[in-house]
């Protein structure tokens, strides 16, 4: 999945079910977090498709990217162009596996923030090689935590997305339905009848497999981390 994955993926996308639950896991988070009046910075933002959340629930948000135009820039070296201390939350939605040099973006995150800050992010712990313009690791759960907390941050609480049952059958379906469109006239249909199938199938299969497993064996992380002073 790309940076600019989109917030409300539909039946006939193969990767429909780990995009909801990806959704729901951010969407908890932000639940729990009080937004009035916060200044967020989505560090990656891409086409911006998580801006009405954050602007939803009341919080000024910022984007910066390295295409387009953001409220904030992004240097050639890879820092922000705006203070220290300077926002409240930084959000990173799927941008981590695509940064070579994760310490210095971690650092930039945690120079922005406020002490005390939030750092929400998610990112893959398995999925397909997906260039955006690079594609360079995937974590575990243990792994994402001591890599962030190496870099100035302390875990508050993390959430797994799609266990290895569910994930394997999302990316069968992504095999599956990249061949049936490719068939004239009903492959559309075909490979739309699938995705949503197949991603029912991967519904049913996170429901029956224990929890433990899904945490350590997750699709996608989404976890919330506090700059420690």
């Amino acid at each position: 999945m790309s940076p600019a994955s989109r917030a409300a993926p539909r039946l006939w996308q193969p990767e429909w079910y780990v995009l909801r639950a990806l959704t729901a896991g951010v969407r908890a988070f932000l639940a729990e977090i009080d937004l009035r009046g916060r200044r967020v910075l989505d560090f990656g933002c891409g086409a911006r498709p998580y801006e009405p959340w954050f602007t939803g629930a009341g919080a000024r948000y910022l984007g910066a990217d390295l295409d387009g135009a953001h409220e904030i820039a992004i240097a050639a070296d890879g820092s922000l162009q705006t203070g220290d201390a300077s926002v409240d939350l930084v959000a990173s939605f799927q941008v981590l596996e695509h940064v070579w040099d994760v310490g210095a973006y971690l650092r930039e995150a945690r120079r922005v923030l406020v002490p005390g800050g939030k750092l929400l992010l998610s990112t893959h712990g398995a999925w397909l090689y997906h260039p955006h313009p690079g594609d360079y690791r995937r974590w575990t759960s243990e792994g994402l935590r001591r890599e962030v907390e190496a870099a100035g941050f302390a875990l508050e609480a993390m959430r797994p997305v799609a266990g290895p049952l569910a994930w394997t059958t999302v990316l069968r379906a992504v095999g599956l339905c990249h061949f049936l469109r490719r068939l004239p006239l009903v492959g559309g249909v075909l490979a739309a009848a699938s995705a949503a199938l197949l991603g029912g199938k991967a519904w049913l299969e996170d429901r029956l497999t224990p929890l433990a497993v899904v945490r350590d064996n997750a699709c996608v992380y989404v976890a919330l981390f506090r700059r420690v002073p």
